[in-house]
């Protein structure tokens, strides 16, 4: 048995979470989950939500959900040269945790055509989408990565965000985000992710 079980769809953020496996180098199985039929997914998740990951280690079966949490995981269990070092901590919680709040609530805010009242923005986590989109941009345009000069698990979450955005039209279309995507996209770990969950979608393109 390996190391860790992926339930995925490649439709889906799963893809983020076989890009972190990917970076941690770590030796997983994949189970694909039939948005119609989650099976033993609603076991392990009673959200029935993907990714999960199920961690075999010392005789038991540790269960992680949500992908940011996900991604830290495999840092602290299996990639320790990606987790922050001291000095780094403060940038890749903070961005991490972003990406994971107001990023997300931002974004999914926009996409399904919510507005919140200019005096009811206290409320929400994020504000409003502008203002978060600008604090993003702020910090990339001046930081190669979440972190600074150097690659850590953190950009896996929020490299993701930008990616899925920028391909997607959910963010905008901006030099920081551009320059960001083109740094992370060169990864080996990234390009052999997206190659499987590539020819996963075509496979099922194929069958529907």
């Amino acid at each position: 048995m390996a190391e860790y079980t992926l339930y995925t769809n490649p439709m889906s953020r799963g893809q983020i979470a076989r890009w972190a496996l990917h970076e941690a180098d770590a030796d997983y199985d994949q189970v694909l989950v039939d948005w119609e039929d989650k099976g033993d997914l609603l076991r392990l998740n009673p959200m029935g939500k993907v990714p999960t990951v199920v961690h075999h280690h010392g005789g038991h079966d540790h269960v992680i959900t949500e992908t940011a949490a996900i991604r830290h995981y495999l840092a602290e269990l299996s990639a320790p040269a990606l987790l922050p070092q001291t000095h780094e901590k403060a940038d890749y919680f903070r961005w991490l945790l972003f990406a994971a709040g107001p990023l997300e609530q931002a974004v999914v805010t926009r996409a399904m055509g919510w507005e919140v009242p200019p005096e009811r923005e206290g409320m929400a986590g994020f504000g409003n989408f502008d203002r978060t989109i600008d604090a993003l941009d702020g910090w990339l345009a001046s930081h190669d990565y979440v972190c600074g000069g150097r690659f850590t698990m953190a950009d896996v979450y929020v490299g993701s965000a930008v990616d899925w955005g920028l391909q997607f039209g959910s963010i905008p279309t901006r030099g920081s985000f551009e320059g960001y995507a083109g740094r992370f996209r060169e990864r080996e770990a990234y390009q052999a992710s997206k190659a499987i969950d590539g020819e996963l979608i075509a496979q099922m393109q194929a069958a529907s």
